[in-house]
C-alpha cells in the first residue's frame, strides 16, 4: 500500500499506552520469521484473487473474499480502518493509480487493468504486496504497461543487498520505466514495513535528492512498489480523499513486494511463485 510520506511510522494497530516506534528498524531472526508468515498470507490472498477475478464481479466482492481469507489464516487486514480506509484491499481500475476503495458499484469489466493491493497483520508484523491483473483480453498498451511495471519492480529488487543505497534501487527502476516510454508516479513511494504498516525509510522509484539516500543493512524489510502511468506521471486525489487517478486519464499499473535485505542479496517475502 502506498501512502504519503507524512504517514510513515504511524502504527496500523494503535495502542494509546505504547510509544510509537520511529527510525529504521532492523528485524531480528524471530521477527523475520513472523514476517515471512504475514507475507505468505498476503501472497496467498493475492494469488487466489488473481485466479478468481472475472468480468462481472465487483471490487467489493474481492474485498469480502480477501478479508475472509486473511482472517481464516489467523491474521487481520492491515488496511481496514487504517487512517479511516474502509476496505481490506485497495482496488484500483484503469486510470486509478492507487488507493481505490472497494465498492459494490464498481464492476470489473473485460479489458480492465485491475490493481489489487493488500496487507496482513500477523503476530505483531505486517506483510504488504500489490499486483496488477489484466482482466480478460486487454490492449497491447495495457499488456505492455503491466509487463514493464512488474519488470521495473524486479529491476529494483535485484539491486537489494546490504551496503547498497536506495538510489541504486531507484535508478534501476527509473531507467527501465523510461526506456519503455512510461512515466513513474512520484507522489507515492514505497516504505519500510514491519511492526508498522509504514515505516522509515521512504523507498522511492526515481532519482531524487529530496529524500535521504539510505544505505541498506541486513535485516531491513522494505515494501518496494513502483507505480507506472502510460501517460503523464501526475495524479490527483478524488473527493473520497483516497483514490488517486491519472491527471490525463491514462492507464496505470503497479506491483509491490515486501523484501528482506540480506548480507548477500535479498529475500522476497511475498513471493507468490513459491506457493
Amino acid at each position: 500500500m502506498n501512502i504519503f510520506s507524512n504517514l510513515l511510522s504511524q502504527a496500523t494497530q494503535p495502542a494509546p499506552a505504547k510509544k510509537q516506534r520511529r527510525g529504521i528498524e532492523i528485524k531480528s531472526p524471530r521477527e523475520i520469521e513472523i514476517m515471512r508468515q504475514s507475507a505468505t498470507i498476503v501472497a496467498t490472498v493475492l494469488k487466489e484473487i488473481s485466479e478468481l477475478v472475472k468480468p462481472g464481479m465487483t471490487t467489493a466482492d474481492l474485498d469480502v473474499y480477501a478479508e475472509k481469507r486473511i482472517r481464516e489464516m489467523g491474521a487481520t487486514p492491515s488496511f481496514k480502518g487504517y487512517h479511516g480506509f474502509p476496505g481490506s484491499i485497495c482496488s484500483s481500475i484503469n486510470n486509478e493509480a492507487v488507493h481505490g476503495i472497494p465498492s459494490p458499484k464498481k464492476v470489473i469489466r473485460a479489458g480492465d487493468v485491475l490493481k489489487v493491493d493488500t496487507g496482513a497483520y500477523y503476530q505483531g508484523f505486517h506483510g504488504d504486496s500489490c499486483i496488477s491483473i489484466a482482466v480478460g483480453e486487454v490492449t497491447q498498451e495495457a499488456a505492455k504497461l503491466i509487463r514493464v511495471a512488474e519488470e521495473a519492480l524486479y529491476k529494483g529488487i535485484e539491486q537489494v543487498k546490504a551496503g547498497v543505497y536506495l538510489l541504486d534501487l531507484a535508478g534501476a527502476i527509473e531507467d527501465h520505466v523510461k526506456a519503455n516510454g512510461f512515466s513513474i508516479v512520484e507522489e507515492f513511494t514505497g516504505h519500510g514495513v514491519g511492526r508498522n504498516l509504514h515505516e522509515e525509510p521512504s523507498v522511492f522509484n526515481y532519482r531524487t535528492r529530496e529524500m535521504p539516500n539510505v544505505k541498506l543493512r541486513a535485516g531491513m524489510t522494505l515494501a518496494i512498489e513502483p507505480i507506472l502511468n502510460a501517460g503523464s506521471r501526475h495524479t490527483r486525489t478524488l473527493s473520497d480523499r483516497w483514490t488517486a487517478v491519472t491527471m490525463d486519464n491514462s492507464l496505470s499499473a503497479q506491483f509491490e513486494h515486501t523484501v528482506l535485505v540480506t548480507e548477500n542479496g535479498y529475500e522476497i517475502l511475498t513471493d507468490r511463485s513459491k506457493l
